[in-house]
């Protein structure tokens, strides 16, 4: 079981994490608290604006990955809950090689 999760840090910018089991409140106190050196830490307070849950830990991961690569635009219409303009933001911009 676990958490895929995005933050948005004092500066505007989104962080996305992931944690296992049910730390996820923990997890979200660590990044508040500074606990660990990294992104976060510079960029407090955060907040959470989106989690979601895993039985497995590899679809986790997965999901992990794939939203470290999507647009800032794609990321806030997914924490919006906008899932049909999801594939609007898939597609490349115009003028960018394929």
């Amino acid at each position: 079981m676990a958490y895929v999760y995005m933050l948005e840090c004092r500066d505007g910018s989104f962080y996305v994490g992931l944690t296992r089991h049910d730390w996820l409140e923990t997890r979200v106190g660590e990044h508040q608290n500074g606990t660990f050196d990294g992104y976060t830490a510079a960029r407090r307070p955060v907040q959470l604006i989106w989690a979601q849950h895993y039985d497995r830990i590899v679809d986790a991961i997965a999901m992990e990955r794939r939203l470290k690569g999507w647009s800032r635009a794609k990321k806030q219409a997914l924490v919006r809950g906008d899932f049909d303009a999801l594939p609007g933001l898939s597609r490349r911009r115009a003028g960018k090689p394929k």
